[in-house]
């Protein structure tokens, strides 16, 4: 029960990472390939509050959003000044710098040593340490933020940001500041991938820079593009796909190296599929180009 639980847990998790990185790729059309750096720096700064501070796990929480948040913000004003592809490699270059940092800071990161014995979640009297407990709390979080992610989606903000995706000049034309717009949504988009990084370390009780590389945020990516983009259901369906496809491979019964790369092979092939046939993903609304 607990290995289906432990499933459960890990679709919230990628379900809010998911949903968060919807807001600046589907719907504003800037294709980011940072979003594992936000989840990392999110679990590092909640880990590294709780244990050399002795900060609780809500202000933790807050901190960690905002540290993420105004991280977007420093990557996205220079990098907004670039489009299409350059921006894409703007954020490739802060994912490997993020990465290098994490890796190579052994005084405050511990490296590629990790940070075992991250406390359990605690508030209000209450430890969450348990994987029955974490799946509710898990569970918890997450719809609180899917809720406020599917209304962000509804709200005038969000159609607006789908203007600027579909014809920019045209918002501009109405006198919005598509810049300003675009910069608020990465920072929004990065504030809400903190969340399941706190969320990962307080379940995993260890965290690494190997977690938040280049390829999680390959992985994340080909979420949204094979469960599709620019909608809510698109990324949910993408996140249910691609965290169940693991496990029921694990049932052919082949050795774990064939299986690790079998894996890769789909989602590959997958994602060649739907770009050729079905660029918007199974349930999505905007076309990859």
């Amino acid at each position: 029960m607990n290995y289906f639980f432990h499933i459960l847990i890990m679709i919230n998790i990628y379900m809010i990472l998911a949903l968060s990185l919807n807001i600046p790729v589907g719907y504003t059309g800037l294709l980011s390939l940072s979003h594992a750096s936000f989840y990392g720096v999110g679990a590092y700064i909640s880990t590294l509050l709780m244990m050399k501070l002795g900060i609780g796990f809500i202000p933790s929480l807050l901190f960690s959003i905002f540290g993420s948040v105004l991280l977007g913000l420093v990557i996205s004003i220079p990098s907004l000044r670039l489009k299409g592809d350059y921006f894409m490699l703007s954020t490739l270059a802060f994912q490997i710098v993020t990465f290098t940092i994490l890796y190579n800071w052994v005084s405050l990161t511990r490296g590629p040593y990790g940070i075992p014995g991250i406390p359990a979640p605690q508030f209000f009297g209450i430890i969450i340490d348990t994987i029955p407990s974490f799946l509710i709390f898990s569970s918890a979080v997450a719809s609180i933020c899917l809720y406020l992610l599917y209304i962000l989606g509804k709200s005038p903000f969000g159609r607006l940001l789908k203007a600027i995706r579909e014809d920019e000049l045209s918002a501009m034309s109405l006198g919005k500041n598509t810049v300003k717009f675009k910069i608020t949504s990465f920072a929004i988009s990065a504030g809400f991938a903190a969340i399941p990084g706190v969320l990962f370390a307080g379940y995993m009780t260890y965290i690494d820079p190997t977690s938040f590389t280049l390829e999680e945020s390959i992985f994340i990516l080909s979420i949204i593009i094979i469960g599709g983009s620019g909608n809510f259901l698109g990324p949910v369906l993408g996140t249910i796909f691609m965290i169940l496809l693991p496990e029921i491979l694990r049932f052919l019964a082949l050795p774990d190296s064939i299986i690790a790369n079998m894996r890769q092979i789909i989602y590959g092939f997958l994602i060649i599929l739907l770009l050729r046939f079905r660029p918007q993903g199974i349930k999505g609304e905007y076309k990859f180009q």
